[in-house]
């Protein structure tokens, strides 16, 4: 697997290869798969993956619940609050039910809930993988929602490379590097044979040309 300062390097890579635009670039990086079925669901990977470093998108929340943990959720600036009254709304209503799964990141919602929420919304939110993260009326919903403002969702969708958004091209090496690192050890945990499945690493910016790495193990 890269070491830490190889991938900084790649980082820095990815960066040159890129000409000065007018605009703040992303930076993606993408894992390529060896000796694994894509196809196969034993390699369904849909994850949260929580970045240790600002990727320049704030990520959009609903909270779905009433009550105190409703209220806390409107306290950590929520970005919408859906109480259980309103979930009839959206049963047969698939345009607005989609307009929904469109339209938010992650959702989270109070764990009586999920049952009737998967009823409602589940053919929604499941095929986005955006099943709603249940939360226990004793948690710290806001430590919750917090935590989720700066994470991105992994998935495999039955390929071999797996793309995500690791900032922007004026984030610092180090930076870029570690939340690469976090995505790295997110995916590697639901490969089969872990890092022996993973035949590369890219970094690349918005429209820049790729920086790519094979990877050793051992």
């Amino acid at each position: 697997m890269l070491s830490s300062q190889q991938i900084a390097e790649l980082v820095k890579e990815g960066k040159e290869k890129s000409k000065p635009r007018k605009f703040t670039e992303s930076v993606e990086a993408i894992i390529t798969l060896k000796d694994v079925d894509p196809k196969k669901t034993d390699l369904n990977i849909n994850e949260i993956v929580y970045m240790p470093n600002p990727t320049g998108k704030v990520a959009k929340i609903c909270f779905i619940g009433s009550g105190d943990l409703a209220l806390r959720a409107k306290n950590a600036k929520v970005d919408l609050i859906i109480d259980p009254s309103q979930l009839e709304n959206y049963a047969g209503n698939k345009k607005e039910a989609k307009k929904l799964a469109r339209s938010f990141d992650f959702f989270v919602a109070d764990t009586a809930l999920m049952p009737r929420i998967g009823k409602i919304l589940g053919q929604y939110l499941g095929p986005k993988g955006k099943i709603p993260i249940p939360v226990p009326p004793q948690a710290s919903v806001e430590a919750i929602i917090q935590r989720l403002r700066n994470a991105v969702r992994v998935r495999s969708r039955g390929s071999l490379g797996i793309s995500v958004r690791v900032g922007t091209k004026d984030l610092e090496d180090k930076k870029l590097a570690e939340n690469i690192e976090a995505f790295i050890q997110t995916v590697v945990k639901k490969l089969p044979a872990g890092e022996r499945n993973i035949k590369s690493i890219i970094i690349k910016t918005t429209m820049g040309k790729p920086a790519k790495r094979l990877v050793e193990t051992q």
